[in-house]
Parts: structure tokens; sequence; C-alpha cells
């Protein structure tokens, strides 16, 4: 009711109680009593005046607090930048921000006092969204607690957008529904983001898991954070035996300095740096490593390195290989040339000599030196010949024992001006190979002469066969000189030799021989605790021989 209408009803009150009071007390009251009757009702007509007004001015002050409470909410939900709806126990919307509003098309409704489903009839596209709000709202007042749930609301433009939506139902005293507060948040955009970041961390996981080589991550002093199962594959080492420890617990002191000096450079100069290093797998062969290690950078600051480790072995011995076959190349196309023009002169030499031979007698001694001399020529000559002409291998079924019985027995007189005793070891059964012979030969004897003249007086060379994985091992072991490190690094090298009058040619030859019969032929040694020589060849001249893993100097 407004204030003009309420004057007009107490004016119009007032005089009717004046004139009516007035009319009744002159018409019916003793005069004796008329006085104290108008005192009675003017002090009545105050009272009830009084309690009027007070009455009024407590509820317009009520009225007035209310409505400004009911302003600073709606300032405030609409304020806010989530969806707020206020639903009274019935499911009518009370109350609800423009946001809402005009999430739903719903601006300029008279939306107080209908349900979802009268609503969705002023929205025809998000109508089944708002029909579907009612289910939702019954299932929260079902279950008579807070509910929190991700809802994805279609838009017009053909995106949609999801919504992290908390429905809190309010209850009379007596059980009975008193209200529904919904409130939802627009969280597509991070949804977006954490999306992104889960599929950046998945290729991130999928680059560091699957990465074929060694990657590695350290913190600023040097330990071990995170390292990626290719460590375990390739070293042997279990990963958690490494992280959490500082980088010298796995590496070889040789490769220590290289590595910290690495590391600093890295964090000093914020720029990737990379070394090499050999190191043991845990079996014990040798793997060689190439890192390369970058800044790991964090806000701007370096927060430690991050790198990879790539197993270079098989590179570096095919490398390896490949100076092998080129000194050979080259060392065949001289020896081609060399050969051809020392072994006429030689034949002439020869021949003179023997004639003077038979023709001087007084001086025998002299010529048969020299005829000693030419024909330690001639066999230079032939080694030097049969590394420039290849050799076709033409394969045979021969017993082994036979091969190296024919060669022991050519080396006896050998031996025994040396005083070395030959022990040999057979097998029991016969054992035949596909081989060359007299290529195996020519292998056995440039071995066991080496063992032989490494001998000293007194000392024994052992021969020994041996069968496994349809192969067969022949090991020829002296306890003699040995060879150092230096030498075994340089070990069949065309013309590199320890002995005085050594070519270095029978070695190299050597291995030329176990090449073409795809064998491997290993050195265990050490200086002053003698030398073994293993060759492992294959029963089949069609199979192969894997490397071997430790101190492996030629295979093919």
């Amino acid at each position: 009711m407004n204030k003009k209408k309420l004057l007009i009803i107490y004016v119009g009150a007032s005089m009717a109680w004046i004139f009516g009071t007035n009319f009744l007390i002159d018409a019916f009251s003793p005069e004796s009593l008329a006085q104290q009757l108008e005192q009675a009702k003017e002090i009545f007509y105050v009272i009830v005046t009084g309690c009027f007004f007070y009455f009024f001015v407590s509820k317009s002050e009520e009225l007035s607090a209310a409505k400004q409470e009911e302003k600073r909410l709606s300032t405030l939900i609409n304020a806010m930048v989530d969806f707020v709806n206020f639903k009274d126990g019935q499911g009518r919307w009370q109350e609800a921000n423009e946001y809402g509003l005009k999430l739903f098309q719903l601006e300029g409704v008279d939306y107080r006092g209908k349900k979802d489903s009268e609503l969705a009839e002023y929205s025809e596209f998000y109508g089944d969204a708002l029909r579907y709000c009612e289910v939702s709202d019954e299932e929260t007042w079902r279950q008579g607690t807070v509910s929190h749930v991700e809802e994805i609301l279609p838009a017009p433009d053909g995106t949609s957008k999801t919504f992290d939506t908390i429905k809190v139902p309010l209850f009379h005293s007596d059980g009975s529904r008193k209200g529904l507060v919904v409130i939802g948040r627009d969280v597509t955009e991070k949804r977006r983001v954490k999306k992104l970041l889960e599929e950046s961390e998945q290729r991130y996981k999928s680059l560091f898991d699957y990465n074929p080589d060694i990657v590695y991550m350290l913190d600023l002093d040097g330990i071990i954070t995170n390292l990626n199962p290719q460590f375990s594959s390739i070293t042997g080492y279990k990963t958690e035996q490494a992280i959490g420890k500082p980088l010298k617990s796995i590496l070889p002191e040789a490769a220590m300095q290289d590595a910290y000096d690495c590391l600093a450079a890295v964090i000093t100069d914020k720029q990737p740096k990379s070394y090499e290093f050999m190191g043991h797998h845990k079996n014990g062969h040798p793997i060689r490593l190439y890192c390369v290690s970058v800044p790991m950078m964090i806000n701007g600051e370096i927060a430690g390195v991050i790198g990879y480790a790539k197993d270079i072995t098989t590179v570096r011995e095919t490398e390896e290989r490949l100076r092998r076959t080129e000194k050979l190349s080259v060392v065949g196309e001289l020896s081609a040339s060399v050969a051809h023009e020392i072994r006429n002169p030689l034949t002439s030499l020869k021949g003179f000599v023997q004639l003077l031979q038979m023709e001087d007698e007084k001086h025998l001694g002299y010529y048969q030196i020299m005829l000693d001399e030419l024909d330690r020529i001639n066999h230079i000559v032939s080694e030097l010949l049969l590394l420039a002409k290849p050799q076709q291998v033409k394969y045979t079924k021969t017993d082994i024992r036979g091969i190296l019985n024919d060669v022991i027995s050519l080396l006896k007189t050998e031996a025994s001006l040396y005083n070395v005793q030959i022990e040999f070891q057979p097998l029991d059964e016969c054992q035949e190979i596909e081989c060359e012979p007299n290529q195996l030969k020519q292998l056995f004897i440039n071995l066991i002469k080496n063992a032989i003249e490494a001998s000293k007086s007194g000392d024994s060379v052992v021969i020994s066969i041996a069968m496994s994985n349809g192969s067969i091992s022949i090991s020829v072991k002296d306890s003699g000189c040995g060879i150092s490190k230096e030498m075994m690094k340089r070990l069949g090298e065309p013309f590199y030799s320890s002995k005085e009058k050594g070519t270095g040619l029978g070695l190299t030859v050597s291995f030329k021989i176990v090449q073409s019969h795809h064998g491997t032929i290993r050195f265990n040694s050490e200086a002053h605790n003698g030398t073994e020589v293993l060759v492992r060849l294959p029963v089949s001249g069609n199979q192969r021989i894997p490397p071997a893993s430790t101190r492996h100097i030629y295979s093919a």
C-alpha cells in the first residue's frame, strides 16, 4: 500500500472517530459523564494512533532492511562469475544472477516462481538442459547431501562449456524441503589447460620412457634425480640403484673429470655440452657412451641438467674394423707390387748362391746363412702375397685334431730348440668342421710359434679343444712374457711387432684367416703373466660366431 492511500484512510478514520464518538456521547451519555467520556475518548485515540504509528514505522524499517539485504544479495550474486540460483522447496526459482539468466537465454523473463520445466518454454536452445535440471535436482533432494557434479552444457556456436556444479539442499526442522542453492562454475578453460598439460606430460613421458638412449636428470650438485628404463638395458644395472646417488657413483674413475667438467660448463654457460667415455656393463663387457647434457630451465633459472647417453660401442667397433680394413687394403696393394718386384730378383740370387755353394766349399757356412736369409725373405713375400691376393676358401670336412697334430709335429723341432714342451689336450671323439685345412694350419702355426717364442726355457705351451653350441674352441696357452695393454690395442696391425726381426704380418694373416672362416679370436693376457689365445670356429662354414665380449680383439 502506498503512502497516499494510507494518509487518506488515516484522515477518514480519524474524522469518523471524532464525529462519531461525539454524536454517541451527546445522544446517549448523561451530562455528568460526558466530560469524562470525551477525555477517555481522546486518550484512547492517542493510544490507538500511537500504536498504529509504532507498528507502521517498525514495519517500514523491517521492509527497508529486507529490501537493502535483498539488494546487497542481488549485487553480490550478480558480481559473481559463477552461475548462482536459489530455488524453493518445490523447485521454483526465487533468485538468479545475471550470468545465469544470460547463460540460459532468460534475460527479460519473469522467472521468479517458475520451475525449470516452465522456464524451458522461454529458451528454445536450452529447453532440454533446463528440463534435465529438474531430474538432477531431484537426485540431490533424494540424497539429502551436498552434491558435486561436472556438467557439460552445449553452446549455440557448436562448442560446449563444462561446469563444476555444487547443489546444496536446505530442509526445515521437520525434514520437509526448504530450498535449494545451485552454484555452477565455468571450468572449460581450466579443463582445456589440464588436458593440454596431461597430453604434454604424456608426450614427455613417452619421449623419456621409450627413448632408445639413456635419458638422465641431475640436480645442480650432480645428484641423479631420474633415469629412463634404457639405463637398465644398456648398463645392466637397475635404475633404483642409481637414482638419488651422485653421478660419480656410476661412472668409471677415468671418466669422472670429463663428466664433472661438462656438468660445471652446462650450469655456468647454460649451453649444451658433450663428452665420451668408456664404461663397463654389469656383466663385464665394455661399453662406450656418448653423452650430451643441456640445462634444465624453469622460470628463467637453471634448475638442473638433463641429457642423453647414446651407446656407440658398435659404432666405434665398426669404425675400428673399417680402419683395419683400410690398412689391410693399403698393405695389400703395397704388398702385391713389392712382392712381385722382390720375388724375381730373389729367385736369381738364390740360384747364384746355390751355384757358388757347390763350387766354393771353403765358404759353405756363409752360403748357408745367405740361403736361410733368402728363405726368410721369401717367406715374408709369401705372407705379403697372402694379404694382397684374396684367397678363395674351399670348405672341406676335416678333423680339427688332425690339423693340430700336423702343426704340432711340424713345430716340435723348433720347440725343442727353445726347450719348450707342447702339451696337446684333444677331444676324445673325432670332431670334423667345414674349413680350408691349409689356412687353418697356417693360423695355428703362427699362434703356436708365437707362444713358443714368448715362453721361457722349461715352460710348456698347452693346446686344448672344447665344444659349445655348434662351435669349436681351440685354446693356445703359454706362461711366457705376456702382452702389455698398449700392445693389446695394436695386435693385428700390419708391420707392428715386438720381435726384433718380426714383420707383424703373422697375426694380420691369422686374423684374415679367422675372418674368412666366420670365427672369432680373443687374447687374454697381462704383462709377465702369460697369454691365452682362444679361437672359436663354427662347425658349419655357413654359420657365424657372435662377437666375444671381454678383451675381444677381432671377430668376423
